[in-house]
């Protein structure tokens, strides 16, 4: 099962509907990574420190570049900050990958690929799975989603989530959403003090 890009090909499904921010969901992506490593037995959590296994292939471009990228000295990394370094750009790069990989298209103009243009999801037994798993209310998925923006939480999808591992990156991910929510904030605060002072000049 791969969580990760189950998320994204559900974000882009949701796209059209509903704002996404980036951010959110570079978070909740890095999330979903360490689960998916975690069940692939290529890490393992110590509390919330991230403890490597051997590197061993997933056979998922991304999931494998996480693994490569994983601290392998003591006192090893935590899930946030590992969620602040591997989430930087996270979105972008599964958004490549899918359509790397065929599963997204973009419409195409005359002569040239619009890159302008979102991708759009292609039929794909990926994209069903994926359908299937979010529409099941599977609550990894459903917390994960909630996180990144996508969708309203439901209250019983927590009744659901077992296992340390699970909570311990579901609360990691829903701090760093708070805290980044919390310096756009700010930013917007002093982004406006700013502007009056010169507006009053």
């Amino acid at each position: 099962m791969n969580t990760a890009r189950d998320l994204a090909i559900v974000a882009l499904d949701a796209a059209p509907s509903r704002q996404v921010q980036q951010g959110e969901l570079s978070l909740a992506l890095a999330g979903a990574e360490v689960l998916d490593l975690v069940e692939a037995l290529a890490l393992a959590l110590d509390g919330d420190r991230i403890l490597p296994s051997a590197p061993s292939p997933t056979g998922d471009r991304l999931l494998d570049e996480a693994v490569s990228s994983l601290v392998r000295q003591e006192p090893y990394e935590s899930v946030e900050e590992w969620l602040w370094r591997r989430g930087r750009g996270l979105s972008s790069a599964y958004v490549d990958d899918l359509e790397r990989v065929g599963l997204t298209a973009r419409p195409r103009g005359r002569r040239i690929p619009l890159r302008t243009v979102r991708a759009e999801l292609v039929d794909s037994p990926a994209r069903r799975q994926a359908e299937e798993r979010w529409a099941s209310g599977e609550p990894v998925l459903a917390a994960l989603a909630a996180a990144a923006g996508i969708h309203e939480e439901q209250a019983e999808d927590q009744d659901d989530l077992s296992g340390e591992a699970v909570t311990t990156v579901l609360a990691a991910v829903g701090d760093a959403v708070m805290e980044l929510e919390a310096v756009r904030q700010r930013k917007a605060i002093e982004d406006s003090a700013f502007d009056n002072v010169w507006r009053g000049y």
